[in-house]
């Protein structure tokens, strides 16, 4: 799986792990939040873009994304959209959970942004979706706050 920084151009998973552990252990008395968010544009029948954001928040000083964009096949059902997104997410926050473990560094929590709210058509499926997320063990966040999924990852679907 192949993620966009912004900054330093296509890299893979490692590489931004390693960012993230940099960024974090830069200064290590900091509050961090680690975000993961997708969000997705459908396109005229043909196709629809998912876009995964990996965000590390230096909670109140800034801090560093890298997305990863994916094409797949037009989907009809809005319901079935955000499923799909909500997979994204989890499955790249297993990946990152996995390389915490690994790193023996399980202190920053993981938040799943989703992109759903109270206002609009995806009201009818925020406790399933919030549900898919607590039951994986992450905190769930929807909108107005969750802003990795409906800024971040927005922000490169079109």
């Amino acid at each position: 799986m192949w993620f966009t920084s912004p900054s330093k151009g296509r890299m893979s998973f490692k590489d931004v792990f390693e960012e993230l552990a940099q960024y974090t252990n830069e200064f290590p008395d900091e509050s961090y939040k680690l975000i993961i968010g997708t969000d997705s544009q459908s396109f005229l029948n043909d196709c629809v873009i998912f876009v995964t954001a990996v965000v590390v928040h230096r909670v109140g000083k800034g801090g560093r994304f890298f997305y990863h964009k994916q094409k797949t096949r037009y989907m009809e059902s809005l319901r079935q959209r955000i499923y799909y997104e909500t997979f994204l997410s989890l499955e790249v926050a297993a990946m990152v959970t996995e390389k915490l473990a690994e790193n023996n560094d399980l202190q920053l929590n993981v938040e799943i942004h989703l992109d759903v709210g109270e206002k609009g058509e995806t009201r009818d499926i925020i406790k399933e979706v919030v549900g898919m997320v607590i039951g994986s063990g992450y905190r769930a966040c929807i909108k107005p706050d969750s802003y990795g999924a409906t800024t971040v990852a927005d922000r490169f679907t079109k």
